[in-house]
């Protein structure tokens, strides 16, 4: 069997622990995907049995035959200690009437191996598969083959993303196996989530869905309903819009909920993704510049965050004016093999602003020395207020005090002598410090409005802080707004106003 053209697939493991609910979820995972995945070593040896026993009747009852039966070992991610005789005891004890009516059965390598000669399941119904949990290794194309040269219907590799690159070897295994046997191929973890939206269009088999939060049978598994939805993944193609945010951490992200919602609200062939990236460098070389990139996609448009709005701006090829002036980039265009820099951060963050209070005249502090504040310090200053920096490290806020002609104090100054206090560090923000905040709470007295650009949680510290405190306050989630909506009409050309409560 050659792996052509098929259908794009979306499989739903069940990792319930009782028959019963087993059962249940079955049924509602048959509503939503076209492969079930009955993990059975999710459940006790008894409760197994118990499964085994129902399956038939439940089948001729339900017409559910789009089942994958997988009986993993701990080892390979699964959840029971089996050996390799209790794992072939298992398939060649299976009925008649299950094996009959299943449409695959997920064998490991080294089971297919060990029953190429009297395999109890038909070949056509076997998916060979290897999983390694460490890592993504070099050796995946030599590996494919050795999987493909066994009697086995499809091959399925499935490997730790350590990094966002490790994506890359999947995406060529893919490439690799066209014309072949078929092939499942994916990265675990977040640093691999596109390999789990975009595989199927680039010719994987079929992609894994977990049936919701928590239901997961491996490291990042996206819930069906984002899968079908947000994503759309049944819609992507090769002539879709690649979009997305790059930044650490990234997984915390509205953006690609906000962004893919817009696209849809258009009807527009774009997906928007999350891209963990750790070396701005490397991913701008890899997945991003036109000569050198080594995926071939459609990648039109990227979000900066933090770590990257400063140290992307090397990579593109025009900075518009107030990004420049900023020196820091939250938008990147992709067109006719160009690279252009935008920041919609200004607008973003000064309109929910001015909407509260006249900022000309306004003493306004602001903390952090990184991207966001040099745009939140060069929108103050075209508006006439009165700007004092509050850094924790004042030697990397120098050049930005001197660039807009601000005050500069250690945060530790601070003593609530402005009007506004804004917050342009990541302190408080989910998956990076949540909880914490940036100053002590005695020193918002005096403060009229605290505005912290921090959008995740929605409730920072600091903001509760604030209101504890008698001071108005404003949330990230207003410039997020502002600044996407922006984002949005650079690429697309079109305008959405964007919701992001």
């Amino acid at each position: 069997m050659t792996n052509t053209s098929y259908d794009q697939l979306i499989c739903i493991p069940i990792t319930e622990t009782s028959p019963d609910a087993f059962f249940a979820a079955i049924i509602e995972a048959s509503q939503l995907a076209e492969i079930v995945e009955l993990r059975l070593d999710y459940l006790t040896t008894k409760d197994c049995a118990t499964v085994l026993t129902r399956l038939p009747a439940f089948i001729n009852e339900t017409g559910h035959r789009n089942l994958l039966l997988t009986f993993r070992p701990r080892e390979q991610g699964g959840q029971r200690d089996l050996n390799l005789h209790d794992r072939q005891s298992f398939w060649s004890n299976l009925s008649s009437e299950i094996i009959k009516a299943i449409r695959f059965a997920d064998f490991e390598f080294d089971l297919v191996k060990s029953l190429e000669e009297t395999s109890p399941i038909p070949w056509e119904k076997v998916i060979c598969s290897w999983h390694n949990f460490e890592n993504t290794p070099d050796d995946l194309l030599t590996r494919y083959d050795q999987m493909a040269a066994t009697p086995a219907y499809a091959v399925k590799i499935a490997t730790k993303a350590e990094r966002i690159s490790d994506s890359l070897k999947i995406f060529e295994l893919i490439e690799y196996a066209k014309g072949k046997k078929p092939v499942i191929a994916l990265a675990m973890s977040f640093a691999g989530f596109m390999t789990r939206i975009l595989s199927p269009s680039r010719g994987s088999m079929l992609t894994y869905a977990s049936l919701r939060s928590g239901a997961e049978s491996a490291s990042g598994q996206i819930p069906i309903n984002d899968l079908n939805d947000l994503y759309r993944v049944k819609q992507i193609n090769r002539d879709t819009d690649i979009f997305g945010i790059i930044g650490n951490p990234v997984s915390h992200s509205r953006s690609p909920a906000m962004h893919n919602k817009a696209l849809q609200s258009i009807n527009y062939n774009g997906v928007y993704l999350p891209f963990e990236v750790a070396d701005v460098g490397e991913f701008m070389r890899d997945f991003v510049l036109p000569k050198t990139r080594k995926l071939d996609w459609k990648l039109s448009g990227l979000s900066v965050t933090i770590p990257h709005k400063i140290t992307v701006t090397p990579y593109l090829d025009y900075v518009d004016l107030t990004a420049k002036a900023i020196g820091a980039v939250n938008t990147i265009v992709i067109a006719n093999n160009d690279l252009i820099g935008y920041n919609t951060d200004v607008e973003g963050a000064m309109k929910p602003l001015e909407e509260i209070i006249e900022l000309n005249r306004t003493r306004v502090a602001v903390i952090g020395a990184g991207g966001s504040a040099r745009a939140i310090c060069y929108g103050l200053c075209q508006r006439g207020a009165l700007v004092t920096v509050f850094a924790r490290d004042i030697q990397k806020a120098i050049p930005l005090s001197k660039e807009f002609n601000v005050g500069l104090l250690p945060l530790n100054d601070f003593n609530g002598s402005s009007d506004i206090l804004i917050n342009c560090t990541p302190v408080g923000m989910s998956h990076h410090s949540n909880g914490e905040i940036v100053l002590s709470p005695e020193k918002l007295n005096g403060v009229k409005l605290v505005y912290d650009l921090v959008y995740t949680p929605i409730e920072t510290a600091l903001l509760l802080s604030a209101r504890s405190h008698g001071c108005q306050t404003l949330s990230g989630l207003a410039m997020l707004a502002g600044q996407a909506a922006e984002q949005f009409r650079l690429w697309t050309g079109r305008s959405v106003s964007f919701n992001c409560s």
